[in-house]
């Protein structure tokens, strides 16, 4: 039976899905040591999911710097608290390593977000919205995808959290990892629909743009 997925949904429908959650374990680093260690396991596995969150300013003029760099694997993700450690020499070597691919979306604006804090070239970076499009999908944002390809919901409500609070909350280190690892998922779901066409792509009309 092939899967079936949509050119767009209607946000409205993504509330009534059941909530996913990154289902590893989460480390928190805010020390060079530990980002060290990090380093080394992260740049040992065959791929990365990548986001990162910044402190929410609600003035205009006010600008913070990005606070949190979250990479996953399946089942581990990592949480850089770059408000602590700022891009260290190993956290730089994994952002310009060409090795790993590390998956992520709209990572124009992360790569920018962390280009604040030192300057690097980006390695082997691979944004979901450059590719998505390939089988017909208009929807860009991770919820959306996410809801469109499996049916779950990714909660937001963390979003506007403050990233460089001294201690960071549970449901903030759940919603990180998760942003994260999903990309992973999306991605390798996108590649075993791409290999296979097992996939039956939905035009909607606008009224209609539900998941369904």
């Amino acid at each position: 039976m092939k899967k079936v997925i949509y050119n767009k949904i209607d946000k409205r429908s993504i509330s009534n899905l059941p909530k996913v959650l990154f289902p590893g374990r989460i480390v928190v680093v805010t020390t060079e040591n530990d980002a060290d260690k990090a380093v080394d396991f992260l740049l040992a596995q065959p791929i990365l999911g990548v986001d990162t969150e910044t402190r929410p300013a609600f003035k205009k003029g006010i600008n913070h710097k990005v606070a949190l760099l979250q990479v996953a694997t399946h089942d581990i993700c990592f949480l850089f608290r770059l408000n602590y450690t700022g891009i260290t020499a190993s956290i730089l070597k994994l952002l310009e390593d060409t090795t790993v691919p590390k998956i992520g979306l709209s990572l124009h604006d992360d790569i920018m977000s962390m280009h604040r804090r030192a300057d690097f070239r980006p390695g082997n970076f691979i944004d979901l919205q450059k590719h998505v499009g390939e089988i017909g999908i208009e929807d860009l944002s991770l919820q959306k995808l996410y809801a469109n390809f499996f049916g779950q919901k990714i909660s937001k409500a963390q979003r506007l959290s403050n990233w460089e609070a001294d201690i960071l909350t549970q449901q903030q280190k759940n919603y990180a990892a998760t942003d994260a690892w999903a990309c992973i998922m999306l991605y390798e779901e996108l590649q075993k629909l791409e290999d296979t066409g097992d996939y039956e792509l939905v035009v909607k009309p606008e009224e209609e743009q539900k998941v369904g």
